[in-house]
């Protein structure tokens, strides 16, 4: 679906440029920012985001630790 916006004629190449520097378009920057406001976002992409975040910084426990329930429950006390 196609909207029509008004808008300042300086404020439309300001963003133009902003959109420019972020190597995409006016287009798309109002496309992300109406899905964003919205609550909709691209699980594939989101999920692939996850994945990419969670393969770089894994967690790491140190060597042959265990977790103990007893432990568990000392600490939340």
């Amino acid at each position: 679906m196609n909207i029509t916006l008004s808008a300042d004629k300086s404020l439309i190449e300001k963003a133009r440029m902003y959109a420019k520097k972020q190597n995409t378009t006016l287009n798309n920057l109002v496309r992300e920012y109406l899905r964003k406001i919205t609550g909709h976002t691209d699980t594939d992409k989101t999920a692939d985001e996850f994945e990419a975040i969670a393969l770089e910084h894994g967690g790491k426990s140190a060597r042959d630790y265990k977790f103990n329930r007893e432990e568990i429950y000392k600490r939340a006390k």
